[in-house]
Parts: C-alpha cells; structure tokens; sequence
C-alpha cells in the first residue's frame, strides 16, 4: 500500500491495516535499515496508581532485595 506523507509530516493509515490493530491508539517507530517499522502499543490506563502497582508487587511476592538484585543483573556489563 502507498501512503504519502503530507507538509506536516503526517501519513494516514490505511483501514485495511488498522483492522488487524483495532485497539490500537499508539505506536512505537523506529528506523531499521531502510524501514520505518511501527508497533502497536498498550497504554498504561490512566487509573493504573502508584498504590495498585504496589499492591501488585506485594501480591507476586517481589521484595526490595529481588528488584536490587534484578537491576545488578540488568547494569552488568555484556562483557
């Protein structure tokens, strides 16, 4: 499908691709090689809370020391 890219820097989406994506409100882009790839994307709703984040956590068993850790993993070097 071709779609043009107007003075405002601004393409339209074709229906008969929206269709496959019918939730979607926000997309990821990002440059590839030659492409510009979009991604669906879910928002976080906006009744998402600090207080029921932490409720999560609290329910899944995930302590300080667990985050700590995961975060020591995730600044390691890829040495």
């Amino acid at each position: 499908m071709l779609v043009k890219k107007t003075s405002k820097n601004q393409i339209t989406l074709p229906k008969e691709v929206l269709k496959r994506f019918p939730s979607a409100e926000y997309f990821e882009v990002r440059a590839e090689e030659d492409r510009i790839v979009l991604i669906p994307v879910k928002a976080v709703p906006s009744n998402l809370t600090i207080e029921k984040i932490r409720e999560k956590i609290k329910r899944t068993g995930l302590t300080e020391k667990d985050v700590k850790e995961a975060v020591k993993w995730a600044r390691r070097s890829s040495e």
